[in-house]
């Protein structure tokens, strides 16, 4: 193992070496931001397109996103290009890494806080001048700091939240950050389609209930949700329950509905992209959901918002939602939702339900 691990780092140190160019980043024309992954990690990101695009005008900032997570950047007015990244199959993103390569991209901004492999080859292939990543902890007993492709490191101080992790990447530009808010911009047909929908419940506190995330056991399950609908009842009567869907998903929730059998409580119309679903969330006014990423549109938003978290408290600092109302509901397990306690979501919603009244 001490040997495979040795060969590994030799080739990992030789494969990221690089010619050092004399760049001044702060004369960079276009830059690249590598964020091909998840939903929430786009969503925790859009404050450092915007803070580098209010910095640097002129600066053309393209994004390479996920089939996942691309939808987060339409209409945003800091980006300049989206391109689309296949994160599992490098063979069919070559042509987009060429066409990136071709572009002669300044700088690359690679969000990972750890070495990834086929990080670093897109790295190789699209060939920016300059480089900037989160600091590293190394791989096959390789310190990060060994890895040439890498310009600019930016600490990644313990208890930090993502967020303010990734705005530090901005440092060697001297961007300091005016704002930590996320940006979503949904349109004016999204916005009427949500107002229109739930004006058919007047003078209700609206609560949307996310019931699963896109990592796998990040869920709510129909006796559970039975509880928390019930319970949510029992402390306010004047609630409307709306159930957050995905179209694939749609049909098992009605049919959960159905055999409820609780008439307050409803599912959302069909929601076809992330930005439906946001502009959904943006109306009503208390979100529970185990689904980070829900948690971080809710945020976006500033709607208070309960989360289930597994018992991983590293994790949650990273993650936390950024609402001003929030509360937290951690499971007895550090890898899964497993023994989550409904009560203690039905005692921060009762917190927070009497918050929002008298704020309305």
């Amino acid at each position: 193992m001490i040997v495979t691990n040795y060969l590994k780092a030799l080739l990992l140190s030789g494969i990221t070496k690089k010619k050092n160019i004399k760049f001044d980043v702060k004369k960079s024309s276009k830059v690249l931001m590598l964020r091909y992954d998840r939903i929430g990690d786009m969503v925790i990101t859009t404050p450092v397109f915007r803070e580098l695009k209010k910095s640097y005008p002129n600066i053309e900032i393209n994004v390479l996103a996920s089939q996942a997570n691309h939808m987060i950047l339409k209409n945003n007015p800091y980006i300049d290009s989206i391109y689309l990244n296949n994160k599992n199959n490098i063979f069919l993103d070559l042509p987009i890494l060429f066409k990136l390569r071709k572009k002669k991209i300044d700088v690359c901004f690679e969000f990972d806080h750890s070495v990834v492999r086929h990080a670093i080859i897109r790295l190789k292939i699209i060939n920016p001048k300059k480089v900037i990543s989160v600091e590293k902890t190394g791989r096959y007993g390789l310190h990060g700091s060994k890895l040439q492709i890498y310009d600019y490191y930016t600490e990644k101080p313990k208890d930090n939240h993502f967020r303010d992790i990734w705005l530090a990447t901005l440092k060697p530009f001297n961007v300091m950050p005016e704002s930590k808010r996320y940006d979503i911009f949904y349109d004016d047909l999204q916005k009427n389609i949500a107002i229109n929908f739930l004006s058919q419940y007047p003078n209700k506190i609206l609560i949307g209930i996310n019931l699963e995330g896109a990592v796998k056991g990040k869920k709510i399950h129909y006796i559970e949700l039975i509880d928390i609908c019930k319970g949510l009842h029992k402390i306010n009567r004047n609630i409307q329950i709306i159930i957050l869907s995905t179209p694939q998903k749609e049909q098992s929730v009605k049919e959960m509905l159905v055999n409820m059998r609780l008439d307050y409580v409803s599912i959302a119309y069909r929601t076809n992209n992330i930005l439906d679903a946001s502009a959904l969330i943006d109306n009503l006014h208390l979100i529970i959901t185990p689904d980070t990423a829900i948690a971080h549109i809710a945020s976006t938003f500033n709607i208070p918002v309960i989360t289930i978290h597994e018992n991983n408290d590293e994790s949650y600092k990273l993650f936390a939602p950024t609402s001003d109302l929030n509360r937290t509901v951690f499971s007895a397990n550090s890898k899964s939702l497993e023994g989550f306690s409904v009560e203690s979501i039905l005692v921060h919603a009762n917190d927070l339900m009497k918050l929002i009244k008298s704020e309305r």
